[in-house]
């Protein structure tokens, strides 16, 4: 491989490979994808070198089954871990997926100690704290994907409803990657005017519980998770990180004391820097916004809890 920064992606499925090909396609970094499943990764990966002739990319993509391909990374996804199917709920996935995502910490934490691990498999909010108790780094390097696709669901549904640009739309859902999930309705405009002036609080209602759904609704089209928006909502944390934009996002973060929580991981906006998370802003909300986030930290407790450790 190259001398250019390298990102590894665990778990070589839809997600991890919809990042892989993404940060790819950035043209910054080699890539490494990794999957227990033999020829899979390293299929994948031909297939994305050779398209790089096609688009004009010059990062290399290697799969592998094992992580030696993998030291010396600067940035980790976990996407590892089994989806959701119809009919399942976050809370089912918790024991089989803290086995699978513990086993990939270890992996990770050995062959890169200075990496930042960006945590995508869900339950989301249960483990990050598995990746953070498992490898013992700070919390500045262990943090999830869920923020920004969450709040990609809301912009794209408040475009279709205002009949504005994507790019205008400016919001932010905070709390559990979940149905409990806050979207901050107090502070989404659209090109600077405020969501409530231009939509009646019952359109409104019916698109927070349309994006607090966002992920079962796909399930329910597909039979299985998401992978488009997840995928690239990953890799532009990685963006962020590797190229130190110092981007503010929503990420789900460790918290101790912002927001009234402690000792958890929520979503909250972040400044996402070379380092992982360079700062927690904390968002003035109206009363009702605090109550739901207060409510989503307790469903986040109630997951969390089932972990074994």
């Amino acid at each position: 491989m190259s001398e250019r920064r390298k990102v590894t992606v665990v778990g070589g499925g839809n997600v991890g490979a919809t990042c892989a090909l993404e940060l790819a396609r950035a043209d910054y970094a080699d890539v490494v994808l990794v999957d227990i499943v033999e020829n899979l990764p390293q299929g994948k990966a031909l297939d994305m070198n050779q398209m790089a002739a096609v688009l004009g990319f010059e990062p290399y993509v290697v799969g592998a089954n094992g992580y030696d391909e993998t030291a010396g990374s600067d940035v980790v996804v976990v996407t590892a871990g089994k989806p959701r199917s119809p009919g399942m709920s976050r809370d089912d996935l918790v024991t089989t997926n803290e086995q699978i995502v513990g086993s990939v910490t270890k992996e990770v934490v050995a062959a890169s100690p200075d990496a930042v691990l960006i945590v995508v498999s869900n339950p989301l909010d249960a483990m990050c704290h598995v990746a953070r108790n498992v490898s013992g780094w700070e919390k500045r390097r262990v943090f999830g994907m869920a923020g920004i696709l969450d709040t990609a669901r809301f912009r794209a549904f408040i475009a279709w409803e205002t009949g504005a640009s994507i790019k205008d739309v400016q919001t932010l859902v905070l709390g559990g990657h979940g149905d409990q999930m806050v979207p901050v309705v107090s502070a989404t405009t659209v090109g600077g005017v405020p969501l409530r002036k231009l939509v009646s609080e019952e359109r409104i209602e019916a698109m927070v519980q349309r994006t607090a759904k966002g992920g079962g609704e796909i399930v329910n089209l597909l039979g299985t998770s998401a992978w488009y928006a997840p995928g690239a909502a990953a890799a532009q944390m990685v963006d962020s990180i590797v190229l130190d934009e110092k981007r503010v996002l929503p990420c789900t973060a460790y918290l101790e004391g912002e927001y009234g929580v402690d000792g958890l991981y929520i979503g909250v906006p972040v400044r996402l820097g070379a380092g992982g998370i360079d700062e927690i802003y904390e968002v003035e909300l109206d009363g009702a916004e605090r109550e739901a986030l207060d409510r989503s930290a307790e469903a986040v407790r109630e997951v969390v809890g089932v972990l074994s450790s």
